[in-house]
């Protein structure tokens, strides 16, 4: 019996190859053996309004004045925003934001500064 791979997904030992593909029983995953690992994992970039990618912690520009939902405030265009967080979601951006609080922005409104 051959040395099968784990499952790249959810690292189970009890995977069966069917054809060209590896098979994970307990998750469904299925996977080729040149692609291993790679098709587990989907990073997600995020870039902002000028095409520069972001990462958690970056310090970010707001480029429009933007709503803020729920009261009359807005959010004036230049306002920095430090220590940014990146989550999944219509909303990318978690932040602390000096005089409004936690809040959420989307990327394409902000530059990175």
């Amino acid at each position: 019996m051959a040395d099968l791979p784990n499952c790249p997904a959810c690292n189970s030992s009890y995977t069966y190859e069917d054809g060209g593909l590896f098979i994970c029983p307990e998750c469904g995953n299925e996977w080729t053996l040149e692609s291993g690992a790679e098709s587990g994992e989907d990073v997600k970039v995020f870039k902002d309004a000028n095409g520069n990618v972001l990462q958690d912690g970056d310090t970010v520009i707001v480029i429009k004045d933007l709503k803020v939902k729920g009261t009359s405030s807005v959010l004036k265009m230049g306002t920095k925003v430090k220590g940014i967080r990146l989550v999944d979601g219509d909303h990318d951006i978690d932040c602390k934001i000096d005089g409004f609080g936690a809040m959420k922005l989307k990327s394409e409104f902000v530059k990175k500064a």
